[in-house]
């Protein structure tokens, strides 16, 4: 029994080894340019944090480009100061006149730069934050792309400008971006039919008749039980 132990405990340490390794490596192969937005309500204002990784072995990452949406632009776009590196955002002419909360907008910030000096290049498996504050956010459901290009010190740039499709896999370079939700303050859903309107917990008050049932009916079987035993002695 014991060497049956030993041997269960080691195949299962090794499984667990493995899976964590191809973890480990699916990680690493998946590593991306992406962004997280820490406030998603349509028609508010978010910051939203681009994670960097350097990918190359040989070279460092000097300089960051993020492209801002023409069609639906933001109003307001300001960055979070980061030591080391320069940023400047890029004012231009719009496509086309947009709409944006009642007033016509033709030009707008469209790009931000963020350029390192020497001292501060990310080097090999080196990563770094960058920030922006941006507003006001697109209808609820709206994907907000941000392609991002990476230039290294070798010349060499890589664009993170592909579009991610739903149940496809995802591309090699997937553009950063996140989806617009519910503006805050939005009326909460309706409530399911036939809940009580006085009640402030649906759930709760089925949970409390239905353990007023289980009372009643484990007490009637409890009942039945006893009344059983007594016949049985009787009878004896």
């Amino acid at each position: 029994m014991k060497s049956t132990a030993r041997r269960t405990l080691k195949t299962v340490t090794a499984g667990a080894l493995a899976a964590a390794f191809l973890a480990a490596g699916a990680a690493a192969a998946s590593a991306h340019v992406h962004a997280v937005a820490d406030d998603t309500g349509a028609n508010g204002y978010t910051h939203v944090k681009f994670t960097v990784p350097n990918e190359s072995a040989t070279a460092k990452t000097s300089k960051l480009v993020v492209k801002l949406p023409t069609d639906a632009p933001f109003t307001s776009v300001s960055v979070q100061p980061l030591d080391g590196w320069t940023a400047k955002i890029i004012t231009t002419d719009l496509p086309k006149p947009v709409t944006v909360g009642g007033s016509e907008v033709t030009k707008a910030a469209t790009s931000v730069e963020w350029t390192a000096d020497a001292a501060h290049e990310l080097g090999p498996n080196q990563y770094q934050s960058f920030s922006l504050s941006l507003g006001k956010l697109p209808a609820a459901g709206t994907t907000v792309m941000l392609p991002a290009a990476q230039t290294y010190t070798d010349g060499s740039v890589v664009n993170w400008d592909q579009k991610t499709v739903d149940g496809q896999p995802e591309p090699e370079h997937p553009a950063p971006s996140f989806v617009t939700t519910a503006e805050d303050g939005a009326a909460p859903a309706a409530a399911p039919m036939n809940m009580d309107p006085t009640s402030n917990n649906a759930v709760g008050v089925w949970g409390i008749v239905l353990g007023a049932v289980g009372l009643v009916l484990g007490g009637t079987a409890l009942g039945l039980v006893l009344t059983g035993r007594r016949r049985a002695s009787a009878v004896k």
